[in-house]
């Protein structure tokens, strides 16, 4: 089975981190969620690739994003042949 190449650093109380992966759901593209307050380790990844505490940290092939920002996730989407256009 492949890994998704979209990954979604999330908690369960953040309305843009749901906003984003619902929006990846109506897409129709998989993701991979990683719960930042279970899972402490991805919290630490987030960190890392985005250089900053805020969520949601979206990683779509590389491509950093921080928050909900559709123009840029379409923009990545793309750029990286992830849509089911």
């Amino acid at each position: 089975m492949s890994t998704s190449q979209i990954t979604v650093y999330s908690a369960t109380w953040c309305a843009f981190c749901h906003a984003a992966m619902d929006y990846f759901d109506k897409l129709g593209v998989a993701y991979t969620d990683k719960d930042v307050e279970k899972t402490p380790e991805a919290g630490a990844e987030a960190v890392e690739k985005s250089g900053q505490r805020g969520i949601p940290v979206i990683d779509i092939a590389g491509d950093i994003i921080v928050g909900f920002d559709k123009p840029k996730i379409d923009a990545a989407l793309a750029k990286h042949n992830l849509t089911k256009a």
